[in-house]
């Protein structure tokens, strides 16, 4: 009696698989009719939700000057240990100085191989001067291209679609060597 009820078990064990494999195979075969949308990009915009965290960039204030005030907080917040800061003091008269304190980060660098892009660094900031972009390109050839510096994040700001400098900010912003964002923000 123990051979039959084994060969009956195997029955309903194959059953069971084949109807459940038929249920998903079901899900699939469901969207092979439906119209796939493809975009052609980079010819056209992608659309890009705006809460996208992306590669960052420094920010300056309204005057151009930098808001990094050089306090470590985002390197100390930074899970991967992918910040690199260096400090410098700048005793200049406001007008003068490259930042609005007289703290500034004389070296900032990002190393994007260890970034994680968890936002912890643009929270922990007390002057928001460290915000996540909207790039989504880093395709590079060497790990050393992932490490990204103080001018190249802070020109990263004007690359942003619906970003665009005051007149004071425009000496900072013609430093911009490459091109707007090809994306949309939904």
């Amino acid at each position: 009696m123990s051979i039959l009820s084994d060969i009956i078990n195997v029955v309903k064990e194959v059953v069971e698989v084949a109807r459940t494999t038929a249920q998903g195979m079901s899900v699939t075969f469901s969207h092979i009719p439906t119209k796939k949308e493809t975009v052609q990009y980079p010819d056209e915009p992608v659309q890009i939700y705006r809460r996208f965290r992306g590669e960052h960039f420094l920010d300056v204030d309204e005057d151009g000057k930098e808001k990094c005030v050089s306090c470590f907080l985002c390197a100390a917040a930074c899970p991967a240990d992918a910040i690199y800061i260096e400090s410098a003091e700048d005793p200049r008269p406001y007008a003068e100085r490259i930042g609005q304190d007289h703290r500034y980060a004389e070296v900032y660098q990002i190393d994007y191989g260890r970034c994680i892009l968890c936002g912890f660094c643009v929270d922990a900031c007390p002057t928001d001067a460290i915000n996540h972009g909207h790039n989504f390109e880093w395709a590079v050839y060497t790990p050393g291209e992932m490490v990204k510096d103080k001018e190249f994040l802070l020109a990263n700001k004007w690359r942003e679609p619906d970003v665009f400098p005051n007149e004071k900010q425009k000496a900072l912003a013609a430093k911009q060597k490459q091109g707007k964002f090809n994306i949309v923000l939904k």
